[in-house]
């Protein structure tokens, strides 16, 4: 059976561009870029053949990746959910109980997790220690940095 890949619609479009961008602009450049190189002789001393190859490599395996996660995509709509729980698609405030910082993270899908933005990936291990927890609660989480240990201050579904 295959295992379903949670994410936003956002987290979707998302993918669903970048592939788009992949297959139907930087693939044919890459091609022609390969051909150009082919046209300059001797391929075993060509560097811009190798390049190109390897670039072409990365390109592919990207393409894969994107159409295995597109395809598994279960999305979830996070303003379809309620409650005081910490759920995939919660956005949940938190606050460190050492430095008193408070800091807001959305729970998301691994392809669409970005820090800086404070989006984080439902496999990490701050979301790991949220994820079923409720308002009001305290997590502690081991994190490559050290522990940490967090106040829940708020859930909400946006």
């Amino acid at each position: 059976m295959v295992e379903k890949v949670p994410m936003t619609q956002a987290g979707y479009d998302q993918l669903n561009e970048e592939l788009k961008v992949l297959k139907f602009k930087e693939r044919p450049e890459i091609v022609a870029a390969i051909e150009e190189a082919r046209a300059h002789g001797d391929l075993s001393e060509n560097a811009e053949y190798h390049s190109a190859r390897e670039k072409q490599s990365f390109i592919e395996g990207r393409i894969q990746d994107l159409e295995a996660a597109i395809s598994r995509a279960q999305v979830i709509d996070p303003k379809t959910l309620s409650g005081d729980t910490v759920l995939f698609g919660a956005t949940v405030q938190v606050q460190d109980l050492d430095t008193d910082q408070k800091q807001t993270y959305q729970i998301v899908g691994q392809y669409e997790a970005n820090l800086e933005k404070g989006l984080i990936s439902l496999i990490s291990p701050l979301a790991k220690a949220l994820i079923g927890k409720n308002k009001g609660d305290y997590v502690d989480v081991t994190t490559p940095k050290g522990d940490k240990s967090y106040e829940i201050l708020s859930v909400s579904f946006i």
